[in-house]
């Protein structure tokens, strides 16, 4: 077995899409980033990518590279899901949190689940994603942030 873990965040800013775990969630602030900045995705690559000794998701998909521009990050992980699959492993369990002032995720925790159990072809079982504030400290900054734990089992 492999343990992962991975961590990202991304400012809050007009004019862009709020994309979490695939979920689009209507809001007047998206995240800002060169990809659609799915930060709880980013934050699990990390966590995978990390697991196998790979590096991060900057060495696999660098935001210099103008083909990741606007990228749909679900469609990332299935390339990191892959990259797993080929080194004969297989996901045992993912847990994500999201530290998010603003807005309430509750409502598309139960979306953000199956999304990711639907790329990992695995149960909604092995998927958890929760939702946290800072309490108004801020720790993320004026952004969002997430915490993504992996463990890989060997196939």
């Amino acid at each position: 077995m492999k343990i992962g873990y991975g961590y990202d965040v991304h400012r809050l800013t007009a004019n862009r899409r709020l994309v979490l775990c695939g979920v689009e969630i209507p809001h007047e602030l998206g995240l800002l980033g060169h990809s659609d900045a799915d930060v709880a995705v980013h934050a699990l690559m990390d966590a995978i990518l990390g697991a196998l000794a790979l590096g991060d998701i900057g060495k696999l998909f660098p935001d210099s590279d103008a083909k990741y521009l606007g990228a749909d990050s679900m469609e990332l992980l299935r390339t990191v899901i892959l990259t797993m699959d080929k080194a004969g492993y297989a996901l045992g369990n993912l847990d994500i949190t999201i530290i998010a002032e603003q807005p309430k995720l509750a409502p598309y925790i139960t979306r953000m689940r199956e999304n990711l159990a639907g790329a990992f072809n695995c149960a909604v079982d092995n998927v958890s994603v929760k939702a946290t504030t800072e309490e108004g400290l801020n720790l993320a900054g004026a952004g969002i942030g997430a915490h993504a734990v992996v463990l890989l089992c060997e196939k």
